[in-house]
């Protein structure tokens, strides 16, 4: 609606004429006073005026954005607010439990931390809180309850969704008898086709389908939903939030998504075509790179990217979307011609196959889109699409699948149906932003141009279970974290929680600082910018490995020192006492108190070899075995013959950063994993020297590498290959420790100090993880060669 039509609406709104007319005539002049005649106008100004709020529904969905986008700059919570009309400076505007247009205005003000709230969306929201139950008071004082107020942004601000479904029920039930009948209905739907006009879905088709969507609610065949009704179905099958305007998030709204970029080739503006100019700062699109100078970012034309399909001839068949300019290889994929780029504006890229091409070899080119040389990866939109879009046999084959949890999830994800192109392995990827100083960032960047912006999640906005959420039902997915060890940790243990009906495979790509873990799955020790395309072939090329995770059990002694939290549950990569613990320890001490003094690698691998000097100095863990005693699948371990200072765990062969502790295998002839099956039910545990010396690690054998340690400098020997490994100790598929003082332990790189207790170490499940394809060179892990 443009500001004419809301301004025509708006005053059509407060002064119908049609119905003052008949107001007017059910009172003859000879039978009313002047007093009596304003009276009645005013009554009736009031009382239509709330007639057309009811029938308006709720505020619309473009009120309702722009209400979010105040809400996010803001940093005043409700209860903050409230304060000042109880006991503060705004108790002037408070009667009773109730708040006229100005105290309400006063309640945006300094709640949104905005001085100037548009006064259409006020009036929308001031509105919207006038419930049926109190229309007399509302005629009389024209006042809001401010319980409602308040409950309504305490909702927005984080509510859980029943609450949310909760109150959104309590709103369209304006009569309060506790259901919703066929008008109340009826105006749902109002709200449901508004809401889809503003996502610009395709609604032609779509209000048959809504009827019989709030059909299929009233479970009971009652006639009417009731409340737990209402709540069942936002819980299963319909996305109400979404639908109802209340979750926002699946608007493509046109805008750019742009990032400061520096330009090493001359480039042209998309918007005025002059040259940015070599080695100047312009704007790109991350979405569908265009490129603006700074001062033409305000007058770009829309971003033509849209994520998924918002009508039903657009499901299934992707078209290619072309963009001007970006033509970076310089040549035509069509005619293998040369691009002329340096001269002007030229040449057109498909956002989704990212060909490029002549403008006069587009006439020659098809409709359809096969999304390229990522197709496997890519969702394109006409993969997405609302479920409510979908066939009604499909909607009861989704219903049918839906179960009931006791957790209900937000509905966002929910309200979009994915159909991936057969034969294909749609991509989910969690990116860290933090990891590796700013690459996570423009990982995150690249990602969200190669793949589907809805396939490319920032865990540090909404964490992995949107993403896991949005992919459940998806055949054939696979999952790229983008992130370091401990990143990769949280989503296993996010996947492990989320019961999915069918894990998906882990791929890595390396952002942290150790990079143990994506180490031994051959994705290198750490991203330096090389081309993500390549990445992504190298990994439909992968292969699938099940890694063993272990569960640790810490039962402290009863003691009068206080030990750190213990940092995870779960073993992905290593546990270790002692020595190596100590380093790290101080390590993450110094971090937390300087962190500017750790943002790269090469600061905190000099960082880490100054603490690993310190300690081979100090030996504050000498004569470990004095401290602590192992027992292997129940029977003790001797240590008596050995010093050690400290004593590590392996299910990877690598720790530190590519330090093997194991050290190379001596394979035997034959059948490099003949001993194990030779050994049967025996290798549980494996302490012979001998035959460890033939032990080769393996990701999925569900037995651990125990292996002793004699200080740092055995350890900085090992790293820098000049000793070969630690005291390889045992091979065993369960461990405990007793220990007698505190010492400091860590698992996958997290260091804490610990008082005397009990660590058991059991098997817990196997993760599928994606290996990638062997190096042309020959590596040392012999159990991926």
């Amino acid at each position: 609606m443009n500001g004419a039509d809301r301004s025509k609406d708006e005053d059509s709104w407060l002064f119908p004429p049609h119905t003052l007319a008949i107001s007017l005539q059910s009172y003859p002049w000879k039978q009313r006073s002047r007093q009596r005649y304003y009276q009645v106008i005013f009554v009736t100004l009031l009382q239509n005026k709330r007639k057309m709020a009811k029938e308006r529904g709720q505020i619309s969905p473009s009120d309702f954005a722009q209400l979010q986008k105040y809400m996010e700059y803001s940093t005043q919570k409700v209860s903050d607010v409230l304060k000042l009309f109880e006991d503060g400076e705004m108790a002037e505007y408070l009667q009773g439990d109730a708040i006229g247009y100005k105290g309400f205005q006063q309640f945006l003000k300094v709640y949104l931390e905005a001085d100037n709230v548009p006064n259409h969306l006020s009036l929308a929201l001031f509105e919207s809180f006038k419930t049926g139950h109190c229309l007399e008071d509302t005629v009389k004082n024209d006042l809001v309850c401010l319980s409602d107020v308040s409950c309504y942004f305490s909702l927005l601000e984080g509510g859980r969704p029943e609450d949310k479904l909760e109150f959104t029920f309590k709103l369209y039930d304006t009569d309060r008898n506790g259901i919703l009948d066929s008008s109340e209905v009826d105006r749902i739907i109002i709200q449901m086709m508004r809401v889809a006009e503003y996502l610009d879905w395709d609604v032609s088709e779509l209000r048959p389908i809504l009827q019989e969507m709030m059909k299929e609610i009233d479970y009971d065949g009652s006639g009417s939903v009731s409340l737990a009704e209402w709540l069942r179905a936002g819980a299963t099958t319909v996305p109400l939030l979404v639908l109802l305007g209340l979750e926002m998030t699946l608007k493509d709204n046109g805008q750019h998504m742009w990032r400061p970029k520096r330009f090493p080739r001359p480039v042209y503006c998309n918007l005025c075509e002059s040259s940015i100019g070599l080695g100047k700062q312009g704007l790109s699109c991350n979405l569908c790179k265009y490129v603006v100078h700074d001062q033409c970012a305000m007058k770009a034309l829309p971003c033509e990217v849209s994520t998924y399909a918002k009508s039903r001839k657009d499901i299934g068949v992707q078209s290619h979307v072309w963009v001007r300019g970006g033509c970076e290889s310089g040549r035509c994929d069509r005619c293998q011609k040369k691009i002329r780029i340096y001269h002007s504006l030229v040449g057109l890229h498909c956002v989704w196959c990212h060909l490029e091409i002549h403008d006069d070899c587009l006439q020659t080119m098809g409709h359809e889109c096969d999304c390229g040389l990522l197709r496997d990866h890519i969702l394109p939109p006409s993969s997405i699409y609302p479920s409510v879009l979908a066939s009604g046999q499909e909607r009861k084959i989704n219903k049918a699948s839906q179960k009931t949890t006791d957790d209900l999830s937000l509905s966002t994800f929910e309200a979009l149906r994915i159909d991936p192109v057969s034969n294909t392995h749609p991509l989910l990827v969690f990116v860290n932003p933090k990891s590796g100083g700013k690459q996570g960032e423009r990982v995150l960047w690249k990602f969200q141009y190669l793949l589907n912006p809805r396939q490319v999640f920032n865990l540090l906005k909404d964490g992995p279970e949107p993403g896991l959420r949005f992919f459940r039902d998806v055949p054939g997915y696979r999952i790229l974290v983008c992130g370091g060890d401990g990143t990769v940790g949280w989503i296993l243990e996010t996947i492990d929680k989320a019961n999915l009906p069918v894990v998906p495979p882990v791929a890595v790509l390396p952002l942290g600082t150790g990079n143990d873990l994506a180490r031994c799955l051959r994705w290198g020790g750490g991203y330096e910018g090389q081309n993500l395309g390549k990445i992504l072939k190298d990994l439909e090329m992968s292969k699938v490995v099940h890694m063993d995770r272990w569960s640790v059990e810490v039962i402290p002694q009863q003691t009068e020192e206080k030990s750190d939290p213990v940092p995870f549950q779960i073993i992905n990569n290593y546990f270790s006492i002692g020595v190596d613990a100590s380093i790290a320890h101080r390590f993450h001490i110094m971090r937390e108190k300087y962190p500017e003094k750790f943002n790269s690698r090469m600061k905190n691998k000099l960082w880490y070899f100054e603490f690993a000097t310190s300690e081979s100095i100090f030996s504050t863990c000498k004569r470990l075995e004095e401290s602590l005693t192992v027992e292997i699948c129940g029977k003790p371990l001797d240590l008596s013959n050995l010093s050690l200072e400290g004593i590590a765990v392996l299910n990877i062969p690598s720790m530190h950063g590519g330090s093997n502790l194991w050290g190379d295998t001596k394979k035997p002839h034959g059948d490099i994993h003949g001993i194990n099956q030779a050994l049967g039910a025996a290798a549980k545990v494996i302490t012979d020297p001998d035959i460890l010396k033939t032990c080769v690690p393996d990701l999925s054998d569900k037995r651990l590498e125990v292996v002793g340690l004699e200080g740092a400098i055995e350890m900085g020997q090992i790293y820098t290959k000049l000793k070969n490994a630690g005291h390889r100790l045992a091979k065993c598929s369960e461990i405990t420790f007793h220990t007698t003082k505190t010492l400091p332990m860590q698992i996958d790189g997290e260091p804490w100090m610990q008082t005397p207790c009990t660590i058991k170490i059991t098997h817990k499940n196997q993760m599928p993880m994606l290996v990638g394809p062997p190096p042309r060179s020959s590596n040392f892990f012999g159990f991926l060669c």
